[in-house]
């Protein structure tokens, strides 16, 4: 057994350890976080894009009939529908009498065509807006009315990044105001019309499609279509013809330039 000195000793190193244990867990306490580990925040969500803008609406778009500015050319303007190997030959014939066009194209006819929209620009010719599906458009509301040049539109913008330099009223040389307030809202400023009317659509002949073309004069705009074989055939004679009387085909945008 122990002598009383021995178990003096003892006891006080176990008061010393009993004492450094009390000092040393408020200093544990300390060091310890006062609240929860603080996470990561997470980034923002990007933000979505914008939507496209659409086109503003403008006020009524102006009907465009014929140039006034004098120089001694034309515009043959034709309505882009029909068998797309005749729009191919008419091409071809415009091409080898270095003139230019202006294809004003059906939407119906550009989805199921794609590629005639290319082979149009591609000849250095342009391109506008022919209605969706060419319906009598003066006898529609607006609502109606709008969809069918606003789907054309937008089937022009997909296929070739523009809209298209004009539109044309489908089924009436004139614009009625109708069309005019409609083409306006859809971003068009000028509605290209004509005076000089071809009747090819309606298969006259060779021979009748040159005498009515014939009637042009310088600063004319004439309606032509494609997808006629007797339009082809008139074609060259046409061509031949204007450019005995000094008149140029140019497109209907250097036309009115």
């Amino acid at each position: 057994m122990p002598d009383p000195l021995t178990r003096r000793r003892l006891f006080g190193v176990a008061l010393g350890a009993a004492a450094l244990t009390a000092c040393s867990a408020p200093e544990q306490q300390q060091q310890a976080p006062a609240g929860p580990a603080p996470t990561t925040a997470a980034p923002p969500s990007a933000s979505p894009p914008p939507p496209a803008p659409s086109p503003l609406p403008t006020g009524p778009a102006t009907e465009v009939v014929r140039s006034a500015s004098g120089r001694p050319q034309v515009a043959l303007t034709f309505h882009g529908a029909g068998d797309v190997q005749v729009t191919r030959q008419v091409l071809d014939v415009v091409h080898q009498h270095g003139a230019h066009i202006t294809v004003l194209a059906v939407g119906t006819w550009l989805a199921e065509h794609p590629d005639a929209a290319r082979m149009i620009r591609d000849g250095g010719h342009e391109l506008g807006n022919h209605t969706w599906s060419h319906p009598a458009l003066s006898g529609y509301a607006a609502e109606p009315m709008y969809a069918e040049i606003q789907r054309c539109r937008d089937k022009l913008a997909e296929l070739t990044g523009s809209p298209g330099a004009f539109f044309r009223q489908s089924q009436g040389q004139h614009a009625t105001r109708e069309e005019l307030v409609e083409a306006g809202k859809a971003g068009y400023s000028r509605v290209l019309s004509y005076d000089v009317d071809s009747l090819d659509w309606k298969d006259p002949g060779p021979a009748a499609i040159r005498a009515a073309v014939a009637k042009a004069r310088a600063g004319s705009v004439v309606s032509m279509h494609l997808g006629h074989p007797g339009t082809v055939a008139a074609l060259p004679g046409i061509l031949t013809a204007l450019a005995d009387r000094g008149l140029t085909p140019v497109t209907a945008s250097d036309l009115l330039a």
